[in-house]
């Protein structure tokens, strides 16, 4: 990982470069960090580096010795930087923002002061603008660290535990589950009994089931992009209905795809027509990872899902190709899912006409505007992103 933080202040850097993890990571290779002086191009005497602004205001940093600063930082590294700019008017960093960051080859922050840069310099130079929060600072020093701290994180090897990375807070989506340690009892308060029992898996559920109560109440705006999967307490089960006109030779095949990419069970399809169903049958080959199981009745398809989960509470979802009258939206969906101690059905109609007799087993996810012309796998992979998310 490589950054350049081009600045007016550089020795803000000294303890934050040398201390703690970074601080380790920094001597060890694994970071590197240059810091370009904004002040080193300055002009005149003074070496200054900024003006009154046009129309009256405060100072704002001059184009001419920000253009020279850049140009400096960039021929530290290989190729074209990546630029960025912490400012208010910026979108606010999240930690897909800063995954993106860790893959550029090089990167450039450049700190701002004052009133900020001269608008031209941005316009020509600039590649993100990125806000820590809806605050003002004084520059963009302590921006920048927040920035190289986020992203040294996800460098191998900086993190002592790899999976330490992947429990944090955003990186799924998700906030971190709450963290004990000695004594067991502190002024009244105890740890948790689960954590004290040596469960691996009864702790690895616990936490999980924490994170997603802690978002639920605390941050329930992320859920639009959180990656659910893996938070939720039972399987979950894709289930195709046929509509008579039979299914295309690929289908099992994708759907099959779509269930090992989403770490889903079994793929499931529903076909009444008996000539349909041992077409399907007899095209649906021998696959050892996930063979298909073929049902001629929906209610059958359930019970096998029922006795496969040992009597776990259910939770059937049918997804529209249009919004309709009570329908729910993604969100709503993804909390519902999140909340139930069971697994989860997806159910994927191919007409919407079937659904009348399913009214008040099934929740109704109308997720499309209506109209779609995707093939029914594509229109089942779009519904599972937007319900279980990936990252």
């Amino acid at each position: 990982m490589h950054v350049t933080i081009v600045t007016a202040f550089p020795e803000f850097f000294g303890d934050f470069l040398s201390t703690s993890i970074l601080g380790r990571a920094v001597k060890r290779g694994l970071v590197r960090v240059d810091l370009v002086d904004l002040r080193e191009f300055g002009r005149g005497g003074y070496r200054q580096i900024d003006d009154y602004a046009f129309g009256s205001g405060g100072m704002v940093l001059a184009a001419p010795p920000l253009a020279d600063a850049l140009r400096a930082a960039g021929e530290l590294g290989q190729g074209d930087p990546f630029v960025i700019y912490p400012s208010p008017q910026g979108c606010v960093l999240t930690q897909e923002i800063v995954e993106s960051l860790a893959r550029q080859e090089h990167v450039v922050i450049l700190c701002g002061h004052y009133e900020g840069l001269d608008e031209r310099f941005v316009e020509r130079e600039v590649d993100l603008e990125v806000t820590v929060g809806d605050c003002v600072l004084t520059g963009g020093e302590i921006p920048a660290m927040a920035i190289v701290d986020a992203m040294s994180r996800l460098v191998p090897g900086v993190v002592g535990r790899g999976e330490a990375v992947a429990e944090d807070s955003f990186y799924r989506g998700m906030l971190d589950h709450p963290h004990y340690t000695r004594p067991v009892s502190w002024e009244g308060r105890t740890v948790p009994e689960v954590l004290l029992g040596g469960n691996a898996s009864e702790i690895r559920s616990w936490r999980r089931a924490k994170a997603v109560e802690r978002t639920l109440a605390r941050r329930p705006d992320l859920l639009s992009r959180a990656a659910i999967r893996g938070y939720l307490r039972g399987n979950v089960y894709l289930a195709v209905m046929g509509d008579g006109r039979g299914f295309p030779p690929s289908l099992v095949a994708d759907v099959r795809d779509l269930c090992r990419t989403y770490g889903l069970g079994r793929p499931v399809f529903v076909v009444t027509d008996r000539e349909e169903r041992r077409s399907l049958e007899a095209g649906a080959g021998g696959d050892s990872d996930l063979p298909p199981k073929i049902f001629g009745s929906l209610d059958r398809a359930i019970d096998w899902i029922e006795r496969k989960e040992k009597g776990a509470p259910l939770l059937r979802i049918s997804v529209l190709d249009a919004a309709c009258r009570g329908s729910l939206h993604a969100l709503e969906i993804k909390r519902r899912c999140l909340e139930h101690p069971g697994p989860v059905l997806l159910l994927f109609p191919t007409l919407p006409e079937g659904l009348g007799a399913l009214e008040g087993n099934f929740l109704v996810a109308g997720l499309f505007d209506g109209g779609e012309t995707l093939p029914l796998t594509a229109r089942a992979a779009v519904a599972l992103d937007r319900i279980l998310g990936g990252r």
